[in-house]
Parts: C-alpha cells; structure tokens; sequence
C-alpha cells in the first residue's frame, strides 16, 4: 500500500505522515530527504519537479515491492502534472492547513487536487497532542492493520489456507480489534509444504481480501514468563471443522 500525503510547505505533512508510519509500521519517504541524496541534481523548475514526482512514485513503488509494508509519502505534489508524474497511490491525503507556504514560487504553482480520498482541513495550537488522533482517524478509515491495536496472531503453515482454517479467523476476529495472519516460512521443507509464501499469501488473498499477512520465521515454540497480558488459547471448532486434511486439500490441488 502507498498512502501519498500532499499539501503546500508548512501545512504539517511530514508530521501526520510520520505519525501515520508509526501505527501502521510504514517505511515514510520523506521528499526533502530524497531531494538531499538520490534527487540532489535536481532544481525547483517546472520540469524538474515533474521529473522529482515520477522518482519519488517509483521510489515508493520500488520499495512497496521488496519491503512488503506500507509505504508512506509526503511530498509537495503542486500540480496535477507532477500528480500524475507520480503515479497512483493507494490512498491520497490532501493536507489543506495552510493557504499559503513558505515559498513563494509553490504557491504560485499550486493548484488545489481535484482526486483525493481524505482532506485534512483544520490545524491549530494543538496540533502535536491532536497527531496521534489524526493519524488514528487516517489509518481506521481505509482499514489499514494499526500496529498500536490489540491484535489475535494466528499462526500456521496453510499449505494450503482452506475452510478450517477460515472459520478460525473468523472466531480470532471476535476477540481482539484485528488479526494478524503469521505465515510460518517452511516452504520446500517437506513434501508438506509445496507451496511459496507469495503463493499461500495470494490464496489466503483470494478468500480474505482484507487480511493482512506476514511472512514469519519457523516457529515451533512459544514461551513466555509471568502474566504479561499474553493469552495462547485453542479454539474448538467442532468435528466437521477439524476432520478437513490439509493432505486432502493437497491432493485435490495437484500438488
């Protein structure tokens, strides 16, 4: 996912976005930064900064790629040249604070988005203390995993994901304000587990759209000392639920 946060200099983007990689454990570009190393042979002419929002779009989409998380960017993005040098995102927020920057030479160059999917409108006094809000607001409405929420991890191979283990989510989504599906990365280790994360990802995908699912390391054990608010718990599902074979499903798949 990339969430783009544009706005005239000044209008607070680089704070509400930085707050927003926080809950949402982002990777957050930062256009001032990239102008200072990758984009250094760029000036501030109506060409150049065309050619820095197609870098900074496929900065953020090369990064999208490798990191697999959330990308989040603040950029100027002045005019709907350089938003469509850009490229899509995902989620476009405009941060309308300010009607005037501290550059005189991007207000003149300004024009007011036309696309966007969240205005952010009021700043004031209370600005900082209202950023954790702020970003809280961003992330619940377009269903981003919020790292700060309590959250069920439901941890497995699925090779391959199938009915069971769906209805397992569904009971795991009743007990905490989202779930986190752990793919255990056991892949080729056995002749149990034929199928690539990416490929156990896009089946879980196919049938949960909006899961968010991670690639974990092979665990076997879980350990832990006193309470400390960590609750492991088996959840019986009833016959018809446990009898369904992953070896089974394998089978019918061909693989």
């Amino acid at each position: 996912m990339i969430i783009l946060f544009m706005g005239l200099p000044g209008a607070g983007k680089t704070m509400i976005a930085g707050a927003v990689a926080d809950r949402v454990n982002g990777l957050h570009i930062n256009a001032d930064e990239v102008r200072g190393g990758l984009n250094k042979d760029l000036g501030f002419t109506p060409e150049d900064r065309v050619e820095q929002a197609r870098r900074m779009g496929e900065l953020a989409r090369l990064m999208e790629r490798k990191q697999d998380k959330p990308v989040i960017v603040d950029f100027v993005c002045p005019t709907e040249q350089t938003r469509r040098a850009f490229g899509d995102a995902d989620v476009v927020v405009w941060v309308d604070t300010i009607k005037e920057g501290r550059f005189e030479d991007t207000n003149k160059l300004w024009e007011d988005p036309t696309h966007y999917d969240h205005r952010i409108e009021t700043v004031g006094d209370d600005y900082l203390d209202s950023l954790p809000v702020r970003a809280i607001t961003v992330v619940r409405k377009f269903g981003i995993t919020d790292w700060k929420e309590d959250t069920v991890l439901l941890l497995g191979r699925y090779q391959p994901w199938h009915e069971g283990h769906r209805a397992l989510y569904e009971e795991a989504k009743k007990r905490a304000y989202q779930v986190v599906i752990g793919v255990r990365h056991t892949s080729g280790m056995t002749e149990k587990d034929p199928l690539h994360f990416h490929e156990v990802k896009q089946h879980i995908l196919n049938d949960v759209p909006d899961a968010f699912v991670v690639k974990m390391p092979n665990i076997t054990n879980i350990v832990y000392g006193r309470d400390v608010g960590y609750k492991i718990e088996q959840v019986d599902l009833g016959a018809d639920i446990h009898a369904i074979s992953a070896t089974q499903k394998r089978k019918e798949m061909g693989i």
